[in-house]
């Protein structure tokens, strides 16, 4: 192999320190790649693949220089570094080798510009562990947020879940089931070492410390320049908020649908009315972080109500927030270094809002606490609209950033400008009458400045020496000449221009400088325009959908009266949707649900966790009463997945999510239990699913939710006080199934599983030939197994399936824990109805009701 030309040397020199990244080298108007990295980039990027020269057959791809930024933001995209090298010399003034050095180190965790999502924050997280004791520091680099927490390795995993990292890095190699779990959030797990020391981490407790200075360190050297954009350290308490687990972010489908892997059927897609990035950058934080603090939700509760009151106020200050752009990351960008004219422009006209939403707020202050905190911030607003363009240009480098007046300088250059270039048109004027030329043009380029053209046509009737013209430049159909005095105005108007835009350039850089001072005011008002614009989109939507305002519960009392699923509604018609009722307190606090599948027994169970979330977010609920407790945590076990990354199967992950919530739960948290046991053996399974019953009421006392289709569980309400049996509604009508979807008192009597698989419609000798089975199952009946009772109940059932296991037509048992039957105040019942005043579904629901209460 030859020996590689001086560029290529400094190519490979740059590479080896940034072996992780993809090296845009910046060759002339392209950024090049080389060897692997040309391989990668040509294979993700589509474009063409090729070799620097026939002699060193080096595989290399490029992209243009003024179009880098769509494909450097695609390799983001893709989980990919890239490394920005540019040429530190002008090629034209330099002899020998261009310096060169990486500028900045683009990750998915460091992003500025537009390359992120205005609607989401852009996250780069750090976990630090320290013994057992993980530390979690995060930073959005575009806003300039930085916060820190310390948990142990559960909560770290669900904080991190809810903070949602585009890229994480670590202090060391964590176990491999934690780096897992990273894996599914991001493709970017980076260990990074270093020993720098940051001022602003000054104030922190010494055990936060180190993990603060890691992350700074990892920005400092990706970003390449001090840190002023990154703000002070908040440390805060991953327990200060309801405490949603990995689940049930999943299984609630909170900001991310489980199938698709989108917004659209979550609850943050219900939340669409918000009109600023911030507000809904902030919303879904709101979601996934709920209060537990009775005083700030009903705060929250409150303006709420005030703006479901004052339509004209909340109608006035959306028309407002309409105008405001994202001030947060305008602020970043300012203290970042990369502002532009157009973003101070964007800047200000967010400004001009801020007067006008102080003054809708201000008659309410004295009646609702929370709406003060917006101040207008005029004095930055009158620098901005005295200073900058209305519509500036892209580049700060160009000119036209200013207006006239601004300053005295810039407006003698501008002059210098403008009268030149009048002075050019009158001597183009002056030029044509005196040659007789009518053609005669003056013109300019880069490459000849300022010159006089005349056709060869022309030329042969004039002699060019007797006006003064010296020849410039020879084309094909025409001459170019120059004179003394067109020399001089050119050297008067290009020196005036060049003049300008340096000066427009060193001045630009000045009013960002004053622009800073601001910044910590300005991100103040930002957050709070965003709290505001949160509460308003809460209020905007309880409007549309006829939300209630909920009640905090001092009593520890789950009461709630018609509620909704707040998703499942919108895809329905209003009066389609069945709503339905929840009630449990401290002596009943287990519901046990049976019901046939797609009666919607997991649609109700979602919808009461979903209520209380909405209620501790601070927003009104879709029910027409709702009284509810302050829940700590919701954990959840709902619907059928196995997690192929960890190699765990679909019971698995059942057996973990239900371990999660039987550890962690307590008496103030809601548990959501759906069929529970069904990945095993139907006797395992039963037998899991009632000691996780008995458990969650002799130990935990969380309000529970238990949906299930072992009917042999009815029974547990004889032993256990604070469980009830409900169902969900269905009836049987000429061989069809109608699903009433409204929960009723006791438990149901079949699951109508067969009628299920004949609405999938299954073919008709397997439907037959189940009916036949399950005839012969039911007749089939062992009732002496009761896994309610004693132990030796339990002893005598396990006698009888050994003895029914060397049974050599064994069939599934059916279970009766109904009693003796008592029929006579269901008949008096059904004497006193009075048929003709009911409704057909009034009818079937009484009927139901009538035929579970027979024994």
């Amino acid at each position: 192999m030859s020996k590689p030309t001086p560029m290529m040397t400094q190519y490979l020199e740059m590479k080896e320190q940034y072996k992780d990244a993809i090296l845009f080298f910046r060759l002339g108007d392209f950024y090049e790649m080389f060897y692997d990295d040309a391989i990668l980039a040509a294979k993700e990027l589509e474009i063409t693949l090729t070799r620097r020269d026939k002699k060193n057959a080096i595989p290399m791809c490029g992209v243009p220089h003024h179009s880098s930024k769509g494909y450097i933001e695609r390799l983001i995209e893709k989980g990919y570094k890239v490394a920005i090298a540019e040429q530190m010399e002008d090629p034209k003034q330099t002899k020998g080798m261009v310096k060169r050095e990486v500028v900045q180190i683009i990750t998915p965790g460091t992003v500025m510009d537009d390359m992120i999502s205005e609607n989401e924050s852009n996250y780069l997280a750090c976990v630090y562990k320290d013994e057992e004791t993980y530390i979690i520091t995060y930073s959005d680099v575009s806003t300039g947020e930085l916060k820190v927490t310390s948990c142990d390795e559960t909560t770290m995993l669900n904080e991190l879940s809810s903070i949602a990292p585009k890229e994480i890095i670590t202090n060391v190699n964590l176990p491999n089931h934690i780096d897992q779990h990273f894996k599914l959030m991001t493709t970017i797990v980076t260990v990074f070492e270093s020993d720098k020391n940051f001022d602003k981490v000054s104030d922190l407790k010494e055990s936060l410390q180190p993990a603060v200075n890691l992350l700074l360190s990892y920005i400092s050297e990706t970003q390449m320049r001090a840190l002023d954009h990154i703000d002070q350290p908040v440390e805060y308490a991953a327990l200060s908020h309801m405490r949603l687990d990995m689940y049930a972010k999943r299984n609630l489908e909170l900001t991310e649908s489980i199938r698709l892997k989108t917004k659209k059927g979550t609850l943050l897609s219900i939340f669409n009315q918000c009109k600023t990035p911030m507000g809904n950058r902030k919303l879904k934080e709101w979601i996934e972080r709920p209060l537990v603090h009775k005083s700030q939700i009903e705060e929250r509760l409150s303006i709420v109500r005030l703006f479901n009151d004052e339509f004209i106020l909340r109608h006035n200050l959306r028309e407002a927030l309409t105008h405001v752009y994202d001030m947060e990351r305008l602020a970043g960008r300012v203290q970042f270094g990369n502002v532009n004219a157009k973003d101070l422009i964007q800047l200000k006209y967010s400004l001009e809002q801020l007067p006008r939403i102080n003054e809708l707020l201000s008659p309410y202050r004295n009646i609702v606490e929370g709406l003060d905190g917006i101040q207008s911030l005029a004095p930055l607003y009158e620098l901005l609209e005295t200073s900058i363009m209305d519509e500036p240009p892209a580049t700060i480098k160009e000119g036209g950033i200013f207006k006239d007046g601004f300053n005295q300088q810039l407006d003698y250059f501008r002059h210098a400008q403008r009268n030149g270039k009048t002075w050019l048109t009158e001597l183009q004027a002056k030029e044509r009458e005196r040659t007789g030329i009518k053609s005669l043009k003056i013109s300019f380029n880069k490459v000849f400045g300022y010159y006089i053209e005349i056709s060869k046509a022309n030329l042969v009737n004039i002699d060019v020496e007797q006006y003064g013209y010296d020849r410039k430049q020879t084309l094909s159909n025409a001459e170019r000449f120059i004179t003394e005095e067109l020399k001089e105005k050119e050297a008067l108007i290009l020196g005036a221009e060049e003049k300008a835009i340096d000066f427009e350039y060193d001045a630009f850089i000045q009013l960002r400088e004053q622009v800073k001072t601001y910044i910590p005011n300005l991100k103040r008002q930002a957050k709070r325009i965003a709290e505001l614009d949160c509460l308003q989109n809460f209020s905007e939507v309880a409007t549309n959908n006829d939300y209630t305002e909920p009640k905090i519960s001092d009593r520890r009392l789950l009461e709630i009266k018609d509620a909704r699923h707040p998703v499942v509604e919108q895809v329905m018609e209003r009066d389609q949707y069945v709503p339905n009722d929840c009630s449990l307190n401290d002596s009943g606090f287990i519901y046990l649900i049976t019901g046939p599948n797609m009666s919607g027994k997991s649609t109700y169970m979602r919808q009461v966790a979903l209520i209380s979330i909405m209620a501790q977010m601070g927003s009104f609920v879709p029910a027409s009463y709702a009284e509810l407790p302050i829940f700590d945590q919701i954990f959840t076990r709902i619907g059928a997945a196995d997690d192929l990354v960890s190699g765990q199967s679909t019971f698995m992950v059942e057996m973990l999510e239900a371990r999660n919530a039987l550890i962690n739960a307590t008496e103030n948290s809601l548990i959501i239990f759906d069929e529970i046991g069904r990945g095993t053996s139907t006797y395992d399974g039963l037998a899991l699913a009632q000691s996780m019953i008995e458990y969650v009421h002799n130990h935990i006392g969380a309000k529970t939710l238990f949906s299930t289709h072992y009917h042999e569980l009815v029974g547990l309400d004889a032993s256990l006080d604070g469980l009830s049996n409900i169902h969900v509604a269905a009836k049987e009508y000429n061989g069809e199934l109608i699903f009433l979807h409204k929960i009723m008192p006791g438990a149901v009597e079949n699951s109508y599983g067969i009628h299920v698989a004949k609405l999938a419609s299954l073919p008709d000798e397997i439907i037959n030939r189940a009916d036949h089975l399950l005839e012969s199952f039911e007749n089939y009946s062992i009732k002496e197994l009761n896994f309610v009772n004693k132990d030796e109940n339990i002893n005598k059932t396990q006698d009888n399936i050994e003895k029914n296991e060397r049974t050599q037509d064994l069939v599934q048992p059916s279970f009766d824990l109904f009693g003796e039957s008592n029929d006579t105040a269901v008949i008096e019942e059904l004497k006193s109805l009075t048929i003709e005043s009911m409704t057909p579904i009034e009818a079937l629901l009484k009927l139901q009701e009538l035929k579970s209460q027979i024994k």
